[in-house]
Formats: C-alpha cells, sequence, structure tokens
C-alpha cells in the first residue's frame, strides 16, 4: 500500500473539513448560488491545466461524458446548492450538520441495494454508534428554536444529502474505469449546469475583499481539486460504504477547527462524542 493510500483518508477528512471555513469567510460578500457557481467556473480551468498532460485518457462516448456530468450534478451542485441555500434561508449550520450526518447510512443503504455490497452487522452496529456521536458533538450547535428550521429547509438539506450519497454510489457504479482528472473536469461540468441557472434568481453584486478572494482560492484549490480528486480515489479504490464512514469525521475535524480558529466552545459532552465517532469510522475500516 502506497503512502498516499494509506494517509488519504485522513487528508480527504482534513481537507474537506475546513469548507467550513471558507463558506464562513465569504458568505457575507456573495450569494450562496453566485458563490458556487463562480467557485465552480473557477475549478474548470486549474483543473483543464492538470488533466492536459496528465490524464491517461478521456471519456470517449457520449454515454461515459453523461455519466461523469450526472455524478457532478448529484455530488456538487445539488448536494452543496440544497445546503447552502438552507443556510441562507436561516437554517442554523448546526442543524444542518445533523441532517447531513445521516449520510454514511443512507450511502451505504444505496450501495447494499445497487451495488450489492456486503456490510456486516458489526459495521451497521458502529454506524449506529456515529451517528449517536455526532449527535453529541453537534448537539449543542442545535437551535430548534431558529425560524430557518422549517418544512422546506429540511427537505432541501435531506435532498441534498440524498443527492451526494446517490452520487457517491454513481460514481463507483458507472465511472469507475475513467480517468480520474479527466472524469472530475466533466463533472465540474455537471455542477454548473445546476448552479448557474439557480444564480440568475440572486444577485450577482460581489464584494470582493479580502476574505472572500482567500475564501474563494481556498475552497478552488483545496476543496473543489485537491479533496475532490482524494474523494473520487477513494471511491474507486474501497467500498463505498466506508468511504462515506469518512464523512462522520468531517463535523468533528471542523467543530476543532472552530474552537481553535473561531473561540466557539468544546464540551466535555462534545469530546466524548468525537470519541464515539473516531471508534466507529475505525471499526468500520477494519477489513475483514
Amino acid at each position: 500500500m502506497t503512502l498516499l493510500a494509506k494517509t488519504a483518508p485522513a487528508i480527504f477528512v482534513l481537507l474537506w473539513s475546513t469548507g467550513f471555513v471558507g463558506s464562513k469567510l465569504g458568505a457575507p460578500y456573495i450569494d450562496p448560488m453566485v458563490f458556487l457557481t463562480v467557485r465552480f467556473a473557477a475549478v474548470l480551468p486549474v483543473l483543464m491545466v492538470l488533466a492536459l498532460p496528465l490524464a491517461r485518457s478521456w471519456p470517449k462516448t457520449p454515454t461515459a461524458i453523461l455519466h461523469c456530468i450526472v455524478t457532478g450534478m448529484l455530488v456538487h451542485g445539488i448536494y452543496l446548492g440544497g445546503v447552502f441555500w438552507a443556510i441562507k434561508q436561516g437554517m442554523p449550520a448546526g442543524a444542518s450538520s445533523i441532517i447531513v450526518g445521516l449520510q454514511p447510512v443512507l450511502t451505504a443503504l444505496i450501495a447494499v441495494i445497487l451495488l450489492r455490497e456486503t456490510v456486516s452487522w458489526k459495521h451497521w452496529l458502529s454506524m449506529a454508534i456515529g451517528i449517536a456521536g455526532l449527535g453529541l458533538v453537534l448537539g449543542p450547535k442545535f437551535d430548534p428554536g431558529g425560524s430557518g428550521i422549517t418544512p422546506v429547509t429540511i427537505a432541501a438539506v435531506l435532498g441534498a444529502v440524498a443527492a451526494i450519497s446517490l452520487g457517491t454510489v454513481y460514481q463507483k457504479r458507472f465511472v469507475q474505469r475513467t480517468d480520474l482528472l479527466a472524469a472530475t473536469v466533466w463533472q465540474y461540468v455537471g455542477a454548473l449546469a445546476v448552479t448557474a441557472p439557480l444564480s440568475l434568481a440572486e444577485s450577482w453584486q460581489i464584494t470582493w475583499s479580502g476574505d472572500l478572494i482567500f475564501a474563494m482560492t481556498w475552497l478552488v484549490l483545496v476543496l473543489s481539486v485537491g479533496a475532490i480528486l482524494l474523494l473520487m480515489l477513494l471511491i474507486r479504490d474501497g467500498a463505498v460504504s466506508q468511504v462515506a464512514s469518512l464523512f462522520y469525521l468531517v463535523p468533528v475535524a471542523t467543530a476543532v477547527e472552530s474552537y481553535f480558529l473561531f473561540g466557539e466552545t468544546l464540551t466535555a459532552v462534545q469530546i466524548a462524542g468525537m470519541a464515539l465517532v473516531i471508534s466507529a469510522v475505525l471499526t468500520i475500516r477494519q477489513k475483514g
């Protein structure tokens, strides 16, 4: 096993969790769908510069290209679009994170149904423990009295979770043999197909502050290129249910980052929840 294969899960969790930081920095200066559209549009030329000399092959048929585009629509466009929209409507980030925490279980269920993956009772039990731990980590941030928690915003986040869960399985099923760089280029075409039309309903008045420029640069290079390529690598080389379990760790990493960067509290209950989440993920990722 190469060093990249050994360290990829930890690197992915660390990079993916920083999306919270970038989003929080950029949110005051730009509307959410405009933010995503600019981000996705900026990613494409960066990926093309990498893919043209490095990609071993490109999708050769319209069907292969369509599979990549559909994956991008689900994993990037609908997922991020749904979460960003719900938060813009007033849903607390903590509440949305709890709903997003359902993703590993939903992904595992879809993988069992569509890919015939075998998930042992030990893994199902570990996923339940992971959800419990996630509740302890995010519980203090949950605000049930928030006006943004409505049936519409809950439906938007549930739809987003369903999209990335289905997209993860779809990637494993239909884009397995496509070069990662080439596939990711087409995925962001799919992401733009979702967010660009929606951005027309928002204000394109952007305040290019230092925070927004930093956030956009970070999200483009570190999240949309680095973290996504790692995710595609993990999906290609591992069981979907095991890869999905890594998303349990993202809110844990985000909570720690928020403690150091934004002075947010970190209670004993949250630390106990983190221990449960980490033990659950380690159990799920054990071989055999």
